[in-house]
């Protein structure tokens, strides 16, 4: 009988476990979030405010990102259609108003440096049945040809990204544009070229964002596309709903990107830059903060459902 190793014991632990094994995780599991037994840590992300607790002090762009929910995706044409393994799903949604955005953050710390992945399972729509829709359709959101649904391009983006700091602060980024501004398609991987604005940068009147503002990177010139364009499967109408399989890899002893990998393509993102902040941040040494951001271009709600994540690293 040959020798068992260590790491060949733990990979077939792994795989015998059917939470899991569709999981390609690092060497040490940091968090394993499976939404049918609760939110897990994933909350709304709520800006800074003053030290008497006054909420109206948080900036106008970040009032209104709205909590995560469990949801078991229900529609009103098939009922209840649950998530990928069991009921719930995270659900982040946005409001029916072009450039609201919908985030949820998971606030964790790092206890060494190196390679961190995310995975998860996710599928995004936009709303499938509403009086807003239906305006959006007459306003040039396309015609129904039973394969294509206009609904596909009331979808604005989806956002997987950090915010880490070991002494110099940095966000890794990385958003899957659907449509720009004008509602076109574009469907393709885009990358921020300027650190994210801060509170405090609002707060020393250095810059200030309107209620629907990109908070991520503001101008639309901010952005720039890494990869070429990836078409996702939407399936025809918003109400079916297919998982997509997401791995990304940064590594925090370099503050870089590394890889991503959507369903069976994968990109080297060794290339695409990671803009530091010139300024140093107090109170946030060895942050490892995770968010999602959904984000809507036209007044149609926009969503993004994630099944489960897990959060690996080689430490």
């Amino acid at each position: 009988m040959s020798d068992v190793t260590a790491e060949g014991l733990t990979a077939a632990l792994r795989h015998a476990d059917p939470a899991l094994s569709r999981f390609n995780p690092l060497k040490r599991i940091l968090v394993h979030d499976d939404f049918n037994s609760g939110t897990h840590g994933w909350i709304e992300l709520l800006g800074n405010y003053d030290g008497r607790g006054n909420l109206d002090t948080v900036d106008d762009h970040m009032r209104d990102f709205r909590p995560p929910q469990l949801s078991s995706c229900n529609f009103f044409d098939v009922g209840t259609h649950g998530a990928m393994s069991g009921t719930y799903a995270l659900k982040v949604a946005t409001r029916p108003v072009a450039g609201h955005t919908g985030v949820a953050i998971r606030r964790l710390t790092m206890a060494g440096r190196g390679r961190v992945q995310f995975e998860t399972y996710l599928t995004f729509k936009s709303e499938a049945h509403s009086a807003e829709n239906q305006a959006a359709v007459k306003a040039g959101g396309g015609e129904w040809d039973a394969n294509f649904h206009p609904s596909e391009n009331q979808f604005g983006a989806f956002t997987v990204a950090t915010d880490i700091c070991d002494g110099v602060r940095y966000h890794c980024v990385a958003r899957y544009l659907n449509t720009g501004l004008d509602n076109a398609p574009r469907r393709e991987w885009v990358y921020p070229t300027v650190p994210e604005p801060t509170p405090r940068e609002h707060f020393e009147g250095k810059i200030k964002l309107p209620p629907t503002a990109d908070f991520t990177a503001p101008e639309p010139d901010h952005w720039k596309p890494f990869g070429g364009p990836q078409e996702l499967c939407y399936n025809e109408v918003p109400t079916k709903v297919n998982w997509h399989y997401l791995r990304w890899v940064i590594d925090t002893g370099t503050r870089s990107n590394v890889e991503l990998q959507l369903n069976d393509t994968v990109y080297d993102m060794r290339d695409v830059p990671v803009p530091p902040y010139d300024e140093e941040y107090g109170s946030l040494q060895n942050l490892l903060n995770f968010y999602v951001s959904v984000r809507t271009h036209t007044d149609v709600r926009n969503f993004l459902y994630l099944d489960s994540v897990l959060i690996s690293v080689d430490w």
